[in-house]
């Protein structure tokens, strides 16, 4: 177990197939892990009897942003230098947490997220290519070139949910790990990604992400951030055309 100061935060929905055996995994990397049910309609929370965790419960399904948030509002209690977070639906492993915590050493004081594009070949088609748009969008939107916006595995140093004021509405589910990356870059807290496999078993539960539903609040979210900046064509430059300059030369 790596001796850091931090959190595990797992949102989960409906994930009893997979729950107990995510959280006993990330028990042996952090003693400190935080469990948010958004209101799951199956066992879900009986499959997290005994395990010392703490265990947020919503009475209804609220969406993945407050479930975020109500998680990360219990850490930031605890006065983490960081929190992680990961998926209950075994698309993460706990044990690469690892990798997260190791590339924070080169970036102290900025997210790090696992990364899941460069294993193209086990991604479905449909979900890759809504992450690349995804990608160019909030991307243009932060500034800097992004490797995957819309992986949930990330690490967030504390410091930056402190004066973060963001849209925790259910329909923000997806939106609002998006926005952070944005904010987060408007007061000088970038991404930096380390690769992680990517896990999509055969009899996984369907995803929660809705490919156009997601991608087009997503697009609408990144649209009224650029707006509002004048489209950000010094953004577009240095996330796109400056990257495609240097490739070719």
């Amino acid at each position: 177990m790596i001796k850091e100061n931090f959190t595990i935060v797992i949102p989960a929905y409906n994930e009893e197939a997979t729950i107990r055996d995510i959280v006993k995994r990330a028990l042996k990397k952090c003693k400190s892990v935080i469990v948010v049910d958004d209101g799951s309609t199956d066992n879900t929370v009986k499959e997290l009897n005994n395990l010392p965790i703490h265990l947020i419960k919503h009475t209804t399904n609220k969406g993945k942003a407050i479930s975020l948030w109500d998680g990360f509002q219990l850490a930031l209690k605890n006065k983490n230098d960081f929190i992680i977070t990961l998926d209950g639906d075994d698309q993460h492993a706990p044990e690469d947490v690892d990798l997260l915590i190791n590339k924070r050493k080169e970036h102290k004081k900025h997210i790090i997220i696992g990364a899941r594009l460069a294993d193209k070949d086990h991604i479905p088609a449909k979900r890759y290519y809504a992450n690349k748009i995804a990608n160019f969008w909030i991307a243009w939107a932060a500034g800097y070139p992004i490797s995957d916006s819309q992986s949930g595995f990330r690490l967030y140093p504390s410091i930056l949910f402190k004066n973060l004021k963001i849209s925790t509405s259910k329909n923000s589910g997806f939106v609002f790990e998006s926005e952070v990356i944005i904010k987060a870059a408007q007061v000088g807290i970038y991404s930096y990604s380390v690769p992680i496999p990517a896990v999509y078993k055969e009899d996984a539960r369907p995803s929660h992400f809705q490919g156009v539903r997601d991608i087009t609040l997503i697009t609408l979210m990144v649209g009224k951030s650029l707006i509002s900046r004048g489209m950000y064509p010094q953004g577009l430059y240095r996330s796109v055309i400056k990257p495609m300059i240097l490739n070719i030369f």
